[in-house]
């Protein structure tokens, strides 16, 4: 009898040992995970490349846009109050951003009437937004993109599986399950590009709109100036 329950223990030890190799799982590396998923990735880094290229060009752009000397409205209100205007103009040209280009617009046409001012500035003002928000939709085009072309390597991917499957008839539970997770790489992939591309373009997009306020706010502060008396 305990010879028996020995055997059957081994055999039990034995088993397990068998069971527990072969499912053991084989280490595989990122890079090696990523090429599984096939020719769709190529496009996906493309696009991941891209997405990293325009926000740190759009970044950059935007905050030397918005950087300007706290006193810079200080300098041009003593300047043209006290009837100083080429100074007053000298320092907006040098000033090399959007509102200095305004205010520079705005003292150029010193002497027409408000609105006429105004416009001129307004103007102005909407072609710097614009050369702020160049290229910035790029990355809501990605954001949707990029999830589409994720999807499309998966369905491929699929699509190849079950007709090697239906060609071979081999339909193993390992394989099966191995073919439907590498090809859920490129739909994975996809989701986090389009994720990451939606909020860098949030992201950029609010500072847009802080610099827009900023240039706002600095033609009213002008427009006021004007109005104040000279020397």
């Amino acid at each position: 009898m305990n010879f028996f329950l020995l055997q059957v223990q081994q055999a039990v030890d034995t088993l397990q040992q068998t069971v527990a190799q072969g499912v053991a799982p084989k280490e595989m590396h990122l890079f090696d995970l990523l090429m599984k998923a096939g020719w769709i990735m190529l496009p996906l880094l493309i696009l991941s490349v891209a997405t990293v290229y325009v926000f740190a060009e759009r970044w950059m752009a935007i905050k030397k846009a918005a950087a300007l000397d706290e006193k810079f409205m200080n300098i041009i209100r003593d300047n043209i109050v006290s009837g100083n205007v080429t100074a007053a103009r000298n320092f907006a040209r040098n000033t090399n951003n959007p509102v200095g280009r305004m205010i520079d617009k705005g003292i150029q046409r010193i002497g027409k009437p408000i609105d006429a001012i105004s416009a001129s500035m307004e103007n102005i003002a909407q072609l710097e937004l614009y050369k702020l928000e160049k290229n910035i939709n790029i990355l809501s085009v990605i954001s949707k993109v990029a999830p589409i072309f994720g999807f499309i390597g998966t369905l491929a991917g699929l699509m190849q599986l079950f007709y090697n499957i239906n060609a071979t008839g081999e339909y193993e539970l390992s394989t099966i399950a191995g073919g439907i997770y590498t090809k859920l790489i490129s739909s994975i992939s996809g989701l986090l590009i389009g994720m990451i591309a939606y909020l860098l373009h949030n992201i950029l997009q609010t500072q847009v709109d802080k610099t827009s306020n900023q240039i706002e706010a600095a033609a009213a502060d002008f427009l006021d100036v004007l109005q104040e008396p000279t020397h």
